[in-house]
């Protein structure tokens, strides 16, 4: 595998489907976030608040769930539970799509708090695999703040370090010290255009469209 490539709970499920079905060709591993099911579990937690440790579990269990309905659509992709399953199923020619929960349980190593989203964990299996990591979501990259403002300026590249002093972003809080850690770059596109993403993952320099490189590494 060459890529780790999460594709955001928000494309889900016309976009996300198609996403993934335009990236038949290639070497990646496949990722997806909780989706509108992640997002229920925040605002039930907002009205009562739960502990953080069954925020995290069920919000891990969302992306379970969000995985096998990916999965049910496209026909070239495989569920996979463990890293060692993930490159076979790649070596086998398919497309993993990775249930995150057993891995997680087994190792737990990231912290449990909504500061830790989907984001985080691509980048923590991406640091696993040692591959590239791609983070496709519904807007074209970072902003200087949220692009609803009319002041909101386009980031084309950025080094994570500046990202830490951010209060929000299109990526979760605790991704920029996760790049710093290993070292690892991330791209952020538009998850709509799949053309975008495709580009990326095939090394095109003609393309016309604008995205986010987050420098980690070196």
């Amino acid at each position: 595998m060459e890529w780790v490539v999460k594709v955001g709970g928000s494309l889900f499920p016309k976009k996300a489907i198609e996403l993934v079905k335009s990236l038949k060709s290639t070497k990646i591993l496949v990722i997806i976030g909780g989706g509108e099911f992640a997002d229920l579990i925040r605002k039930y937690d907002d009205e009562i608040e739960f502990s953080n440790d069954i925020n995290h579990e069920t919000a891990i269990d969302s992306m379970d769930i969000m995985a096998k309905l990916l999965n049910d659509k496209i026909d070239f992709t495989k569920i996979v539970y463990t890293i060692e399953e993930a490159k076979k199923t790649s070596n086998d020619g398919f497309i993993p799509i990775l249930i995150i929960s057993k891995l997680l349980k087994e190792n737990d190593p990231l912290k449990h708090s909504w500061e830790v989203t989907s984001d985080s964990i691509a980048a923590y299996i991406a640091n696993l695999l040692k591959t590239k990591l791609l983070i496709s979501t519904n807007v074209k990259g970072i902003y200087t703040r949220n692009p609803s403002h009319q002041d909101a300026i386009f980031i084309d590249e950025i080094n994570a370090k500046n990202l830490l002093t951010f209060d929000e972003s299109s990526i979760d809080l605790m991704l920029p010290k996760l790049l710093l850690r290993f070292g690892i770059d991330c791209f952020v596109v538009n998850g709509n255009y799949p053309m975008r993403v495709l580009s990326i993952i095939n090394s095109d320099r003609n393309h016309n469209f604008q995205y986010t490189l987050i420098k980690g590494g070196d």
